[in-house]
């Protein structure tokens, strides 16, 4: 019977319970599926801390060599380092990952060439289709070839030289950070980014270990960054930094021990992009980031460019308006000088550098980046999401001096607040994000909002 990967393919990865959603025999038709869609004659293929990840990859990589197609393995990687080693050799890629989910789950993030994204429009539905109907009847012969070759490459140093030469960290003051590897892929890739630089580095939970034993390796909740901010507050650190479990996202906390939010680092990064660009450029912003961004962009010379949320909307708009950087809430961070590609680390040494580069504490420095109060994301259970999302609507029509659109479920903005509800694509719930000039508003927005979508 052929698989049914209707619960694991996403609308942008692969990503299930191993064995009981996926194993090592689909891994061997999705890298044969791989390199049949993007007619690739070679591939980069890495690999995260999951137990499961090696086997996986490693069976990967044999799908795709049968095919006649050459493999480079860059072994233990972070995300961003697969997307730098794709980049780098003009190559489609693929990383074994489950990102922040527990140890059970694995995952696949594809790349073409030049880490250009492959999601559900643009690749990733056909692959499905054939590894579903190979999974049945096998793969089909190919016309007779030698297989391709299996290589091994160590990419790390390059990655490391390649950020670190976008950022110029070589004259900022010294500077003591926290780092909270969370048992991911950053316990890898931080003490070699960071070597040589002027940091005293205050390690935490650096050892791989795909079981998570000390927390989530998910920044974005909090619960998972209360050791970090503990951890930054004893030691009197300048600031802390926590990756997720493939380490492209970053979240920061400052020397109060209190998390700094996603948009100010997006506002505070496209300014300073702004500036190494002369000034000018698009900066992509998604449409749950802060008002505070556009501002800021506004402020050094840029032209702010808002889309839906989600990696491959915002890499497609980097491409098509040339943009020089990129942001979204949820700590994904793209630059133009990284194949339009998000990397956590490269917005860390951003923060690191313009830090480094005053001599006043990081939470006065992201203060004028950080204008407004936000609500954070806040998710509703419900039964009928359509039905809720009009009640809300028509809950606003027609106010005076109140607008709506729905580039990306519903937005409705105020003189002084705005709100977006948002359904989610795999679960029954409501997703509300609110800001406002000041606390009491965003209260009373939020309040009236969970209201009518609770009713």
């Amino acid at each position: 019977m052929a698989a049914d990967l209707s619960n694991i393919v996403k609308a942008y990865d692969v990503r299930g319970v191993v064995p009981d959603e996926w194993d090592e025999r689909l891994a061997e038709l999705f890298g044969a599926a791989f390199v049949e869609v993007t007619n690739a004659s070679a591939i980069v293929i890495g690999h995260d801390m999951r137990p499961s990840s090696p086997g996986l990859s490693s069976a990967f990589a044999r799908g795709a060599a049968a095919r006649g197609v050459d493999v480079t393995l860059i072994g233990l990687c972070s995300t961003d380092q697969l997307y730098y080693a794709s980049g780098l050799l003009d190559l489609p890629g693929a990383m074994f990952t489950a990102s922040h989910n527990p140890a059970q789950y694995n995952g696949i993030k594809l790349c073409r060439a030049g880490a250009a994204p492959v999601g559900q429009d643009t690749g990733l539905a056909q692959i499905r289709e054939l590894v579903e109907k190979w999974s049945e009847e096998g793969a089909p012969e190919t016309a007779p070839v030698a297989a391709g070759t299996i290589t091994e490459h160590d990419s790390l140093p390059g990655y490391a030289e390649h950020l670190k030469g976008l950022v110029d960290l070589t004259s900022i003051r010294p500077l003591k950070v926290v780092v909270d590897a969370g048992n991911g892929m950053g316990g890898h890739t931080v003490p070699t980014v960071f070597d040589g630089l002027p940091l005293e580095l205050v390690p935490m939970y650096f050892e791989l270990d795909g079981t998570f034993p000390n927390h989530e390796a998910n920044p974005l909740d909090p619960k998972n960054i209360v050791d970090l901010q503990a951890r930054v507050l004893a030691e009197g650190a300048d600031l802390g930094l926590a990756f997720d479990g493939d380490a492209d996202r970053c979240f920061v906390v400052d020397e109060r021990g209190e998390g700094v939010s996603p948009s100010a680092i997006t506002a505070l990064v496209a300014a300073r992009e702004l500036a190494r660009n002369g000034g000018t450029g698009v900066v992509i912003h998604n449409l749950i980031t802060s008002w505070s961004v556009p501002e800021v962009v506004r402020e050094h010379g840029g032209t702010p460019v808002r889309t839906r949320v989600g990696h491959s909307f915002i890499k497609e708009e980097m491409a098509k308006s040339g943009a020089i950087f990129g942001g979204e809430h949820s700590a994904h961070y793209y630059f133009k000088d990284f194949w339009n590609a998000d990397t956590g680390m490269l917005a860390a040494l951003h923060v690191l550098a313009a830090l480094g580069g005053q001599d006043g504490p990081l939470s006065e420095l992201v203060a004028a980046y950080d204008r407004y109060q936000g609500s954070g994301e806040i998710n509703s259970t419900v039964a009928d999401q359509a039905g809720r999302m009009a009640a809300v609507k028509a809950a606003y029509a027609g106010q005076d001096g109140v607008g709506t659109d729905e580039l990306d479920g519903l937005t409705v903005t105020g003189a002084d607040w705005w709100f977006n509800l948002r359904p989610s694509n795999t679960e029954p719930l409501l997703r509300l994000n609110v800001e406002a000039r000041d606390t009491a508003t965003l209260h009373k927005v939020r309040d009236e909002v969970l209201a009518l979508v609770r009713a």
